[in-house]
């Protein structure tokens, strides 16, 4: 079952397939995780709200 790496909640395969990179099977960050976003091949703290 796919999860996010970052705050650990399931994601559906579908997100995964969208928005993990080629090859990973969990994202890096989630729409869960409020106030982080993916930057490049890292994730950072968002510089405004979402």
């Amino acid at each position: 079952m796919p999860h996010c790496l970052n705050c650990e909640s399931f994601v559906t395969q579908r997100y995964v397939a969208v928005f993990a990179p080629d090859g990973y099977e969990n994202p890096r960050v989630c729409p869960n995780c409020e106030g982080v976003i993916r930057d490049g091949n890292g994730v950072r703290d968002a510089r405004s709200t979402r």
